[in-house]
């Protein structure tokens, strides 16, 4: 694992669990993959239990599996929390879409377009990183155009697994696919026009209904029902 990512040495179990959680998400650590206490401590240069204590909160979190005298092991994507996720998003963010469309946010919605700019600069890259994250401050701003900022950590939560698969799939399919999306999303927000911003929402939320089953019948051994 590269742990140059860590800028400053983690001392405490919650900077480890983050550390390791977002290269769970970004398929630095696939699926099945075992985590070695030994190994990550002494290549982060810390004692034990707080990569330990890490380990219980990445099971927690739907991430890892521990398993007595085995160890712990990266849990496979879950087909049915990525499933439950994004029902879920498309519910409340075609609520918030036709809220930020009767708001008219000027300075939110100039910078949804800036983070569009991004995104095409990340795609020209091919920086799926860069890109994702983009992608995540473009929905959020939808939250703060809304008028409910505190949304967005709530559906963070719910979709972990769902993170997981957009990493893998922004590195097979066309991301400018996902762009001319969020484009269509924020015309209609700039038009005013609530049911326009709800259908590209639920429209841009449906390509992973596609996106799923292509990517689980190339890797089964990274998913689970």
């Amino acid at each position: 694992m590269d742990s140059a990512i860590i800028t400053v040495a983690p001392s405490t179990a919650s900077q480890v669990h983050d550390w390791l959680r977002r290269r769970v998400l970004q398929g630095d650590l696939a699926p099945g993959a075992r985590l070695s206490e030994t190994e990550i401590a002494t290549e982060i240069g810390i004692s034990r239990q707080p990569v330990r204590e890490a380990f219980i909160r990445l099971a927690a979190d739907g991430l890892a599996e521990v398993r007595p005298q085995r160890g712990t092991y990266i849990s496979k994507i879950s087909v049915a929390a990525v499933l439950s996720a994004r029902l879920i998003r498309a519910a409340v963010e075609s609520d918030l879409a036709r809220l930020t469309a009767a708001q008219q946010d000027g300075a939110v919605l100039a910078a949804m377009q800036s983070e569009i700019a991004i995104q095409h600069r990340a795609d020209r890259a091919a920086d799926v990183n860069a890109f994702i994250e983009s992608d995540d401050r473009f929905h959020q701003l939808l939250t703060v155009a809304a008028g409910y900022p505190a949304v967005w950590h709530d559906l963070e939560r719910l979709k972990s697994q769902m993170n997981r698969l957009r990493h893998m799939s922004m590195r097979v399919f066309d991301r400018r696919r996902t762009i001319g999306q969020h484009q269509d999303i924020l015309d209609a927000l700039r038009a005013g026009d609530a049911d326009a911003a709800e259908r590209a929402v639920r429209a841009h939320l449906q390509q992973m209904l596609t996106e799923l089953p292509r990517i689980a019948a190339q890797r089964p051994e990274y998913f689970t029902e």
